[in-house]
């Protein structure tokens, strides 16, 4: 049986005697495409290609390519694992062949490699051509030995590929294999086996796309100049195949993982647990490749979508009895199988066990107080005679707690209950419409009437800070204009400006404009396309649509902006060096006092590794590096190696900034000559913007110059106060701390101490139920580690016991109930007996038999709660 490895070898070997240059796979954060969140076909990083807007050194290609398909049109994740070939993560074989071998060559060596290479039974192959596709169906009958009677044509769902709705696109063929009766998933379902039909006995295993049209907004197509190949093969599929399995799951591409799994759980794989295996084993390989590639796990976006994933792979690690961080116990098979092949993953294994880690931990935190509250929910829904928890509930647990709703309602579920998922899903609408900020630039839809062929703006900042220019246009909210008054605002348009406009994270230029007879203050520069359009306020006189201007920028303030945006490059690069490659950019904002930076990390950064990045970043800027801007065709700029910002779209041309041989980025930014200008850098803070994404906040030049001497004046001054050397005020503050605190442990034992001697009086006042003994007592401003001890002294103290203490805690109700011996024997459950209690202070809780826990908001109902203590215990014990 041949080996998933030979399998990919002897592919690349294939197409590489065919003359075809093999090529790494691109990483799955797709590179300037913001339609997709995942890299999800071999044809991605060809895009730009088939597009005509980029080109490569070679004309035939092939590789494997790593694709996540769990968003969008092409969302299996409910299905992965639960059958036999759905996965989130999966490899795809591919060869290309970009103007040059057509249809003939591609269908010939398809069939070769298929039957001659790797002997699939040729009878059992069919291949479908598009209705409309005469010449595929002619070359199949002419170039392979497969059987007429399999070439069949199929409409447009099935053998028509586009790349959206305007573009190339063109007729698939595509090659199936009969994988005989026992493959037949739906015997239940009155159908027949058939290719393209809905069973599992028939599967695709390769597709070739014939890229030859163009398609236009009226759907018509035109005939392109150059005709291409776009094949896609999937791996797992065919190694499942010639390995003689029906499942991929049963291929040596999983079991390995499949066995380490059942090493740590302890279980075998059966009809029970087989489900949970193979969902955690599909898993690991999506999480493990999407963080290596920079993907950080979220609350939004990508990050969101790999959040959903790996919770989903602890889900049904519950159902194996795993309760703790254990994903990570499975990278070192996963490497194992496939660091040869894929590099990355060696290169990041410590940051994939680390991101793994903190999620886990992360999840089963949210898991544990998650539950508690959910608990809460279902007795409030259960009172008031309700059979669904309400939206607003279930939005609190998602929005506050970060609760997955599926696990709720799959709790919810067992409770009997349904939750109300339609008004939930209304609530987070809503939020989403309160969280979009509206753009306080000019709305395209506000300024319908202005024409939609003006001249671009020169964009003369990067030479000189004072322009003379022409007014183009001016004009306000209500229209085109013929003139300004003194003290009135509008927007003007120029054919040439030194102002930036903001964009990239980079504020705007202001300054003012003069004329013959007046002046304006530039209050903000914005774009629309390659039209800069300058929020103005007259000042002097009235400026005429037909003046002669001169505009001039504040040139300090860019400077200072200049300073902070090379800055703003060379610290990425610092933070990657440092924290490692998974640091991509995730919002910058550069303005001349200061500078943010938000990027991809899953953990706060502790003070001397910022001491480190900081370093860094200021021995750069003493190297003096020459910063370098230059135009760039966008596949001449990424194979130099030029950062581009995920997610961001790039015209055809793009201008990279180079800072020495240190940095590269795609950038259109206002920047200083050289490092040197910059003069300093000093790490102001660093901070959670979202989880998995972290900021860093900054200054430099004359604000970081400020910065040192107000620390350093502080530093100054807490020696004297202290009468010490600055070097050692920190020894200072460290001895004042621990005084403090063990001040504070004292308070805390005397506190504690007085509670007890109370509660230690509840004793006298103790009933005996059926040979147990009850003691129940309100004990004020006492915490619950004080109240958890006291029921351990009584515990301790009286073997067969049943203690009830609480009361009022800084304002809310807190309890905590315990039993012993005889109590917990006969069957008395300290957890359900106290949530019946707590239900009277509108409150709830958890914990066990032996020991609970409760809390309360309704301080009022405190004495009738304890009342019914009473009888609700003699009850239970009776029961």
């Amino acid at each position: 049986m041949k080996s998933s490895r030979e399998i990919r070898r002897e592919f690349f070997d294939f197409f590489r005697e065919k003359g075809h240059t093999i090529v790494p796979s691109a990483p799955l954060l797709p590179i300037g495409d913001k339609t997709l969140l995942f890299t999800n076909a071999g044809m991605n990083q060809f895009k730009d290609v088939f597009l005509g807007t980029g080109s490569r050194d070679y004309n035939r290609a092939a590789d494997t390519q790593k694709c996540m398909r769990v968003s969008g049109k092409h969302n299996d994740l409910d299905d992965v694992g639960r059958d036999t070939y759905h996965h989130t993560f999966f490899e795809m074989l591919g060869n290309w062949s970009f103007g040059d071998y057509y249809k003939k060559e591609a269908i010939r060596w398809a069939w070769e490699l298929l039957t001659e290479k790797w002997g699939l039974p040729e009878d059992k192959l069919y291949a479908t051509v598009h209705e409309d596709d005469q010449e595929a169906w002619d070359l199949w009958a002419s170039e392979t030995d497969i059987g007429k009677e399999r070439i069949l044509y199929c409409g447009e769902k099935d053998n028509f590929w586009e790349m959206g709705e305007t573009g190339p696109c063109g007729p698939c063929s595509e090659i199936h294999i009969d994988l005989g009766e026992d493959a037949c998933d739906r015997k239940r379902i009155d159908h027949e086996c058939a290719v393209n039909g809905i069973c599992g006995r028939f599967i695709e295993l390769w597709n070739l796309v014939f890229i030859q049209y163009d398609r236009q907004k009226d759907r018509s197509l035109n005939p392109l100049l150059a005709t291409h190949v776009d094949t896609g093969m999937g791996f797992e599929r065919i190694v499942t195949v010639l390995q003689g399995k029906l499942s991929s799951y049963e291929s040596d591409i999983f079991t390995p993982l499949i066995r380490r799994v059942e090493e740590i759980s302890g279980k075998k794989k059966d009809s029970r647990n087989g489900i949970c295996m193979r969902v955690i084993a599909d898993h690991i390989r999506s999480l493990s490749f999407a963080i290596a590639d920079g993907i950080m796990p979220s609350s939004e976006g990508r990050g969101y979508v790999l959040r959903k994933i790996l919770r989903r792979a602890l889900r049904f690690a519950q159902q194996l009895d795993l309760s703790g961080p254990f994903l990570g116990k499975l990278l070192p098979v996963l490497i194992s199988t496939l660091g040869d092949v894929f590099p990355e993953l060696e290169k990041n294994r410590i940051r994939i066990l680390e991101v793994l880690e903190n999620e886990e931990s992360r999840f089963f935190s949210t898991l544990h107080s998650g539950m508690q509250e959910l608990g809460n929910m279902i007795n409030r829904t259960r009172e008031k005679g309700g059979s669904s928890i309400v939206a607003q509930d279930i939005f609190k647990l998602y929005d506050s707690m970060g609760f997955p709703v599926d696990i709720a309602r799959e709790v919810a579920a067992d409770e009997g209950l349904t939750l109300d998922e339609a008004g939930f899903e209304n609530l987070m609408q809503e939020q989403k419409d309160r969280g979009r900020q509206s753009w306080t630039g000019m709305q395209e839809s506000e300024f319908g009437f202005l024409p939609g062929d003006i001249v671009e703006t020169v964009y003369t900042g990067e030479v000189e800070s004072s322009s003379d220019a022409s007014v183009l246009l001016l004009f306000n909210t209500q229209g085109l204009l013929e003139s300004v008054p003194q003290d009135s605002e509008a927007w003007l348009i120029c054919n040439r400006s030194p102002f930036y406009a903001a964009g990239g994270g980079q504020i705007a230029d202001i300054g003012n404009v003069v004329w013959n007879g007046g002046k304006a203050a530039v209050l903000d520069v914005f774009r629309r396309d390659k039209v800069f359009v300058h929020h103005i306020k007259v000042e002097e006189g009235t400026l005429l649509s037909t003046a002669d201007l001169l505009l001039t920028v504040e040139a300090e303030r860019k400077k200072d902006i200049a300073r902070n945006h090379t800055a703003t490059h060379i610290l990425q690069q610092a933070l990657v060096e440092v924290l490692g490659e998974h640091v991509a950019q995730a919002g910058s904002l550069v303005e001349p006092d200061r500078l943010r930076f938000d990027f991809s990390h899953f953990k706060a950064i502790n003070r001397s590794t910022l001491d480190k990045v900081e370093q860094k970043v200021n021995s750069v800027i003493r190297a003096n590096f020459p910063v370098t801007r230059e135009e760039l065709s966008r596949a001449a700029a990424f194979e130099k190696g030029a950062k581009a910002i995920f997610g961001e779209k790039y015209g055809d041309t793009v201008r990279v900034v180079s800072i020495g041989e240190y940095s590269m980025e795609l950038c259109g930014g206002t920047h200083v000559d050289r490092t040197g200008d910059i003069a300093l850098f000093n790490i102001l803070s660093e901070t959670s913007v979202a989880s998995g994404v972290r900021r860093v906040e900054a200054v430099t030049g004359k604000a970081a110059l400020r910065e040192m001497q107000s620390w350093h004046s502080a530093l100054l001054d807490l020696s004297g106060n202290f009468n010490c050397p600055i070097d050692s005020v920190n020894e200072r503050v460290e001895g004042l701390k621990q005084k403090v605190q063990q001040l504070e442990k004292q308070v805390a034992k005397n506190k504690a101490g007085g509670v007890l001697d109370s509660v230690r009086r509840l004793a006298d006042q103790s009933v005996v139920i059926n040979g147990i003994t009850v003691i129940s007592g309100r004990v004020d401003n006492a915490d619950a580690k004080i109240l958890k001890k006291a029921v351990d002294d009584f515990k301790n103290r009286f073997k067969d016991s049943v203690i009830l203490l609480g009361g009022d805690n800084s304002g809310k109700c807190l309890f905590v109930m315990g039993a012993s011996g005889k109590a917990v024997a006969s069957g008395f459950d300290s957890k359900v007996t106290l949530g019946t209690i707590a239900r009277i202070v509108n409150g709830g809780g958890g914990g066990r038999p032996d020991m609970a826990q409760a809390g309360g908001k309704d301080v009022s109902r405190l004495d009738e709660a304890f009342s019914s203590a009473l009888p609700a215990i003699k009850e239970a014990l009776s029961s």
